[in-house]
């Protein structure tokens, strides 16, 4: 069966593929562009920009009354202090089997010393004695404000 042409549609599909033409050929202009980087100029010419003035960072002073009130203000800040023994990696069959009496072996030698950790950040070093029948820590090396701060990069 061979089907017959409308000369009236084949004469809309001409205007139509002429009009597609059109804007393509107007969508493709190289002017387009500039007329886009034009539109964001005069935009952002149109903005009211001022600039921010800066306050001068002042150097602290030397007199201690004015670190003291200023450590006033963080003294009653609860932090966590932990002491760590030692710790090793174990998969999770094994950490299942484990039950009273069990023994896992950690990554420290005996009489090494402890690690002892503020907000899980390590400040000093030190050794369990007993006091009054509790446990408790001796410090035997503090880590630097410095070595902390670096520490933490």
């Amino acid at each position: 069966m061979a089907e017959e042409q409308n000369p009236d549609a084949a004469g809309m599909d001409e205007d139509l593929a002429d009009e597609w033409a059109a804007a393509m050929s107007e969508a493709g202009d190289a002017g387009a562009e500039d007329n886009l980087d034009d539109e964001w100029a005069a935009a952002m010419s149109e903005q009211d920009v001022k600039p921010v003035k800066l306050e001068e960072l002042s150097t602290p002073s030397s007199s201690g009354a004015d670190v003291g009130s200023d450590l006033d203000l963080i003294m009653d800040i609860p932090v966590t202090l932990s002491m760590e023994l030692g710790n090793t990696e174990i998969a999770i069959r094994n950490l299942m089997q484990l039950t009273q009496g069990s023994v896992v072996e950690l990554d420290r030698f005996a009489g090494e010393p402890l690690d002892v950790l503020v907000n899980g950040t390590l400040i000093a070093h030190g050794e369990v004695v007993v006091v009054n029948d509790k446990y408790g820590i001796r410090l035997t090396d503090v880590v630097s404000p410095n070595e902390r701060i670096r520490r933490l990069k």
